[in-house]
């Protein structure tokens, strides 16, 4: 491994007033440059807040988010979120929500002709050139998602960050975007870390799935790497060994951790 993305010996503690609440503990990870990797687990175990400690939205109480050896401690647009919200701005066409985000990166480096050539580019990775000027309330939950991503990939980061995503669409609607996401990963070959539920989510995109132990105080319980040739096509892996393998090795992972919370 390269050590692109370092997550070196992470804890995270929330005070309220004389209160603590340990959320992570003792976060151990490297992610190599290209890879996707999701974070899966229960609710309550961390995993937005592990995202956001990479986003820098939010700070380590102990230990270092480390991108290319140097550390993270503030956002900035080498790393790009895009949440399960849109957060696209209503007033704003769909090419001008990716527009806020191109001129406040590039305003000083690319001309004007080069931004609006830049923002038509990335619309067309998510396939909404077509609806360029429409605003929010006349697109569906699909396609603002889309426009999300195109926001996103648009000021070029390091690092796409995903959190659950594709988590208040439709089954089919989720799955056209699952597909766009592995099509622009294999143009752009983008390094990118997602929030998810869903397990064939997880085996479907990722290259290593890490598993979230139940928190407070969650931790690493288990990385598994994916073994599946890359491009994947849904339906070809429906009886592929090795999908079915990653699959029960999730599932097994979280239903022995939700037995061991309703045990206790």
């Amino acid at each position: 491994m390269s050590g692109y993305l370092k997550l070196d010996h992470i804890n995270k503690t929330f005070r309220r007033g004389a209160a603590e609440t340990e959320v992570l503990r003792d976060i151990n990870l490297t992610i190599d440059k290209g890879e996707i990797v999701s974070i899966i687990g229960h609710s309550g175990c961390g995993k937005s807040t592990l995202l956001n400690l990479i986003a820098g939205l939010t700070s380590v109480t102990a230990g270092a988010v480390l991108l290319e050896e140097r550390e993270v401690n503030a956002p900035g647009p080498e790393r790009a979120v895009v949440f399960q919200n849109h957060s696209l701005l209503p007033w704003l066409t769909v090419y001008d929500n990716v527009a806020l985000a191109v001129n406040k990166v590039f305003g000083s480096t690319k001309s004007r002709s080069e931004r609006r050539d830049w923002i038509m580019h990335n619309l067309d990775l998510v396939q909404m050139s077509h609806a360029r000027d429409k605003r929010p309330s006349e697109i569906s939950g699909g396609m603002k998602q889309r426009v999300g991503i195109a926001r996103a990939l648009a000021i070029e980061p390091k690092i796409l960050l995903l959190d659950e995503p594709f988590g208040a669409l439709d089954a089919l609607t989720r799955a056209h975007l699952q597909d766009s996401v592995m099509q622009i990963h294999a143009s752009l070959k983008n390094t990118m870390i997602m929030i998810t539920h869903d397990v064939d989510e997880a085996v479907l995109l990722s290259d290593r799935i890490v598993m979230m132990t139940n928190g407070p105080s969650a931790t690493i319980g288990e990385v598994l790497d994916v073994r599946l040739e890359r491009p994947r096509k849904r339906l070809d892996l429906v009886a592929d060994r090795d999908y079915i393998a990653a699959r029960e090795a999730v599932l097994k992972f979280l239903y022995e951790r939700h037995r061991f919370v309703e045990a206790a």
